[in-house]
């Protein structure tokens, strides 16, 4: 099949076009080509235009028809509007959009594809919720074939998937636990959460691409391992090499020395959540995600540590994270009489 990336550069979609190229699908990529990292694909099939300037995208799509669109890189619903007009023709469109969709607080523990799409609590939620409605009134009024995929937290080589941590600079985490420094973690720590490896998602993606039953359907791909935040870091410092020194703050005292935090943490990681894969079995029965996330940590610091320039520290957030730390570790033992 001749698929479309639109974006394709990202932490997700790098591991997908790895799988849809070994597939044996010729894939495209369109996006603004200033992406620094390799990719699977030829530069001769990277075409260049802003995905969201829709004069730039016909222009460089002109005499181009693809089998699969897949927009990596929509995050508004004009966005998603500009594709419904753009690919009508398409065999298929895959909107990514993301797990934080579902109803916040959960319902119910286990969260399938018939789980409420309904998060007050982080715009960025409320904004992909906005473009799967529209893909969803454009099924019903012209019968656009949009199929939805819901990734949880993925990570891969270049991310580490903590909840309080920097997602632009994540060495800071490693960092901060071999220098000793103060481990913030949400509530006590024993909430359950989902993570994904990179390469686990790209089977589950690429079992969807012109599958007539995923079309009109939503799906998300996650991982079946269900591990604490305790144990998430407690794996991360040992894949560091070291034990990290882990101080529970409560979530809504997190979110008082940062407001930017009550997406994350309200909208999305405060809460045990478990997904079932059972939807995406159905029409991708060897669909299994095979890499735990102790073997999958220790490759991604491994990434870092195999290189220093990739081993930003985020000032700001360490900043933040050593105030919240002494402030609540101080109220601590003023509450222990101290």
């Amino acid at each position: 099949m001749r698929i479309l990336f639109i974006g394709g550069t990202g932490l997700i979609s790098t591991a997908c076009s790895s799988a849809t190229v070994s597939a044996g699908h010729e894939l495209w990529l369109l996006n603004r080509g200033r992406s620094l990292l390799p990719t699977a694909v030829a530069k001769d099939r990277v075409l260049t235009a802003d995905a969201t300037d829709e004069a730039q995208v016909r222009a460089a799509l002109e005499g181009r028809e693809f089998d699969v669109v897949v927009q990596w890189v929509g995050y508004l619903p004009g966005h998603v509007e500009q594709d419904v007009r753009i690919f009508a023709a398409a065999g298929q469109y895959v909107f990514i959009s993301s797990a934080s969709v579902y109803e916040k607080p959960p319902s119910h523990w286990l969260i399938t594809e018939a789980t409420p799409t309904v998060n007050p609590f982080w715009q960025y939620s409320l904004d992909k919720i906005a473009c799967e409605e529209v893909l969803k009134r454009a099924q019903r009024e012209s019968g656009f074939p949009a199929t939805i995929v819901r990734p949880s937290l993925t990570y891969g080589p270049s991310q580490i998937p903590v909840v309080i941590g920097s997602w632009q600079k994540p060495y800071t985490i490693v960092d901060r636990m071999r220098r000793g420094a103060t481990i913030i973690v949400p509530g006590d720590g024993t909430s359950i959460w989902t993570l994904t490896h990179n390469s686990d998602f790209a089977k589950g993606l690429v079992g969807l691409f012109g599958h007539p039953g995923a079309i009109g359907e939503d799906f998300h791909i996650t991982s079946e391992e269900s591990l604490t935040w305790n144990q998430i870091y407690a794996l991360v410092g040992r894949a560091a090499g070291v034990e990290p020194n882990i101080l529970h703050v409560p979530s809504d005292g997190i979110i008082a020395s940062d407001a930017e935090e009550e997406g994350n943490l309200w909208g999305d990681k405060a809460y045990s959540t478990v997904f079932d894969n059972a939807k995406l079995r159905n029409l991708v029965p060897d669909f299994k995600a095979t890499v735990p996330f102790s073997a999958g940590i220790q490759e991604t610091v491994a990434w870092f540590d195999a290189d220093p320039g990739r081993q930003e520290i985020d000032a700001a957030a360490n900043e933040r994270w050593d105030r919240l730390a002494r402030v609540y570790g101080e109220a601590l033992l003023r509450a222990a009489g101290r």
